[in-house]
């Protein structure tokens, strides 16, 4: 990624229904080579996709919960992993190294869902245990991070 594409990839992160033309004036050239480095950023997996962002509140999923999943000896993580993703509460999944081996972050409307979330997750084959974590208040999330400059050239 040179500069260019770095600029590309900050201005689609703050607002990806943004132009191609727009992001042409931002970076100091035009529409069809935006749109040719933004294929290519695609094809590369760099841009991995586009979202609206909505607040969860206002969708009626007001409690926001960290659980950590203990996993059974014989467990295999790959197959509980496969069964997590059948679990529309889990917003995000991580396979983590610690005394837990996934982490999910979940949204259920309130502690009555938290507690149904919990005896699903704990039934999943291969979940020993949960550990959960309750989210007071958000400081900030999706926040834009800057790229590692290993992975810029042309700087």
């Amino acid at each position: 990624m040179d500069t260019v594409d770095s600029s590309l990839v900050a201005a689609l992160r703050a607002n990806g229904r943004a132009s191609y033309a727009e992001l042409g004036r931002l970076v100091g050239l035009s529409g069809p080579s935006i749109q040719e480095r933004v294929r290519r950023l695609e094809e590369r997996g760099v841009i991995t996709g586009y979202r609206a962002t909505v607040n969860p509140a206002a969708l009626g999923l007001g409690l926001t919960a960290l659980i950590g999943l203990v996993l059974s000896d014989s467990a295999g993580h790959e197959e509980v992993g496969a069964r997590l993703e059948d679990v529309a509460e889990v917003e995000d999944c991580w396979f983590i190294a610690g005394d837990e081996a996934y982490m999910l972050k979940v949204r259920v409307a309130d502690v009555e869902g938290l507690e149904r979330l919990l005896g699903k997750l704990v039934r999943i084959e291969g979940v020993a245990r949960t550990r959960t974590t309750l989210v007071i208040s958000t400081r900030f999330e999706d926040r834009q991070i800057e790229p590692a400059r290993s992975e810029l050239v042309g700087r």
